[in-house]
């Protein structure tokens, strides 16, 4: 079957394309909008920089400028998927209703299929996995108590892992980062042809929440 890869950058994203790859689809194309605002659907994150992950796929990326208005930006979702001429779309979500039902809708509407792989997935577990699986992530923003500048551009690894699960304990926040706790970019994976290298990034952090903006980064090979 093939099919389309909803990315945004983020471990999730592109996390359900690699398992969609070993459930025997084949991803013929990426596709991301990219919000003009802050977006019920769509990440704002260093979106700059899904060109460059398309060129380590080696796929061509479907991308649109959206004015995020609420439902009225599905309609921009919509249009790429149909440029896309796929029998179906991956999509990363973990626990948002919002986004299952409306990307659910839009598939339903066009006559594809809809694939979302890590739907309520023990979120640990999710994270675990990823590393096995050989993904090399990094946290770009931060936006729940527990979670400080100290965080931003941090790998997630095993020790990070833990010391999530602590705060989770502690103030309940979402392990996966699923209610907007953090935002992360995927350096390497499985999917890379050519990892992905920082050149230049700032930290962005006004005393309650940040960002780790990526100002430069470049292909090499693994």
């Amino acid at each position: 079957m093939r099919v389309a890869g909803l990315i945004t950058g983020g471990k999730d994203s592109l996390y359900a394309c690699y398992v969609a790859k070993h459930y025997g689809w084949i991803i013929d194309a990426l596709i991301a909008i990219k919000p003009k605002k802050l977006s019920w659907m769509y990440h704002k994150e260093n979106i700059q920089l899904l060109p460059l992950i398309a060129e380590a796929m080696d796929l061509p990326l479907l991308m649109k400028e959206s004015e995020a208005e609420k439902e009225k930006e599905l309609d921009d979702l919509k249009e790429l998927i149909k440029r896309a001429n796929v029998d179906g779309v991956v999509a990363g979500a973990i626990a948002s209703e919002y986004q299952r039902t409306r990307i659910e809708k839009i598939c339903h509407e066009i006559g594809v299929k809809s694939f979302m792989p890590l739907w309520h997935k023990r979120q640990e577990v999710l994270l675990e996995d990823l590393l096995l699986a050989g993904f090399e992530v990094i946290i770009t923003a931060v936006a729940a108590y527990g979670l400080n500048e100290k965080w931003l551009g941090r790998k997630i690894d095993e020790k990070c892992i833990e010391e999530l699960k602590i705060l989770n304990e502690k103030y309940g926040i979402n392990v996966a980062g699923e209610g907007g706790e953090y935002e992360t970019f995927v350096l390497d994976c499985p999917l890379y042809k050519k990892r992905i290298e920082i050149v230049d990034a700032v930290k962005i952090w006004d005393g309650q929440r940040g960002s780790y903006e990526i100002k430069k980064a470049k292909l090499m090979d693994k």
